[in-house]
């Protein structure tokens, strides 16, 4: 990889083309181009699909023979040796924080025998859709995320259409019209992947528009636009999220058969524990998600709550954000959040968190000490 930039220092290649150049797989190149950029011996650029070129440091890595960390080996140049071998024990393990493109941390879960994010990259190399279920606010989109730097996602509703996914007519600043390719298009042509996120909100006659490019044809056809036919690149990959407990979602035969691999995702307690959040509230979660389990309780806590209890308690205080969570919680379920909350923090009451009454002119806002130092100053 860094020979291939190296001698082409005036180029900016993309992750398709050096998978071309290079005869391995797009996770393999993916991987590696990526670890090149972490060593500071490439550098990364483009607003959309990311792009690759040499820097001053390139080419000695390029000299040089080093071992990849741990999770940068591409799943596919593995598959030689994968029915003699145990994979999980042969993979080196990445079980540190990944940072995800917004900048967020993600902490790897156990897959397999696998950390996830290498469990995913393996299903992707051998094109094995996957699809993951669980409650909102577990993880499975961050989990997406820190798979695949070169992600496009799709939020899914009831509103979506065909057009919001492979494309449609919009007006050009001239006045004229003309079509613009939706992210299921981009990640077919540029070998992407491809998260259809709350995919089960979005109607069935929708979806059908992206099964013809899952399954061996790995095509499909732009109707609206002069029934222009859209072939898929290689490292093109389809990955979908399914929240089960959701209003309206409904999990077909004919998507879930598209999806041969499906994971469940559920909030990792321990390590809400290890990222410093209130044990107490850590424990309210896990007692309201075993009622959920047993069908007593429809809303428990996931990690995504967790997180904004704690960030609300360091702005507003424990009282607010105990409230907070409490409020949050849906209507039928909210005496019994309440209830375990009580029990388990020790105050007599809690309720959602609400409006007062309105405060008198006085005890408006102001900078610190800003009140006393104005009455001292008329009493002098």
């Amino acid at each position: 990889m860094a020979r291939l930039l190296a001698d082409r220092p005036a180029d900016t290649l993309t992750i398709g083309e050096m998978a071309r150049q290079l005869g391995h797989s797009h996770g393999a190149v993916r991987n590696a181009a990526l670890t090149l950029v972490r060593r500071g011996e490439a550098d990364q650029g483009g607003t959309g699909q990311p792009e690759f070129r040499a820097n001053g440091k390139t080419a000695a890595a390029a000299q040089t023979a080093v071992i990849s960390p741990p999770g940068t080996h591409s799943p596919r140049a593995q598959a030689a040796t994968a029915l003699t071998s145990s994979p999980a024990a042969a993979t080196p393990r990445q079980t540190g924080p990944i940072r995800r493109a917004g900048g967020q941390l993600y902490h790897p879960r156990e897959l397999a025998d696998l950390p996830d994010v290498e469990a995913l990259n393996r299903l992707r190399d051998a094109d094995v859709p996957v699809l993951l279920y669980g409650p909102p606010g577990t993880g499975k989109t961050s989990l997406v995320e820190a798979a695949f730097p070169d992600l496009l996602t799709v939020a899914g509703d009831g509103d979506t259409t065909v057009g919001d996914l492979i494309g449609e007519y919009t007006q050009a600043d001239g006045g004229g019209y003309v079509f613009q390719y939706g992210p299921l298009v981009t990640a077919m042509t540029e070998g992407r992947a491809l998260l259809i996120d709350d995919a089960t909100l979005i109607s069935p006659k929708v979806l059908a528009a992206l099964y013809p490019a899952m399954d061996g044809r790995r095509q499909i056809q732009v109707k609206a636009h002069k029934g222009e036919t859209i072939r898929a690149e290689p490292g093109f990959y389809v990955v979908a999220g399914h929240n089960p407990g959701v209003h309206g979602a409904v999990l077909t035969e004919a998507l879930a058969s598209r999806f041969s691999v499906q994971i469940q995702i559920g909030t990792d307690y321990d390590l809400a524990l290890a990222l410093k959040i209130d044990a107490r509230v850590v424990r309210v979660a896990r007692h309201l998600s075993r009622q959920v389990e047993l069908g007593e309780l429809g809303w428990a806590p996931q990690l995504r709550e967790l997180l904004s209890y704690q960030k609300t308690e360091a702005v507003l205080g424990t009282k607010a954000a105990l409230a907070n969570l409490v409020g949050i919680a849906p209507v039928e379920d909210r005496d019994a959040v309440a209830d375990a909350v009580i029990k388990a923090v020790g105050v007599k009451k809690i309720a959602p968190l609400t409006l007062g009454k309105q405060l008198p002119a006085s005890a408006a806002r102001q900078p610190p000490g800003s009140a006393v130092s104005a009455h001292r100053g008329r009493s002098r």
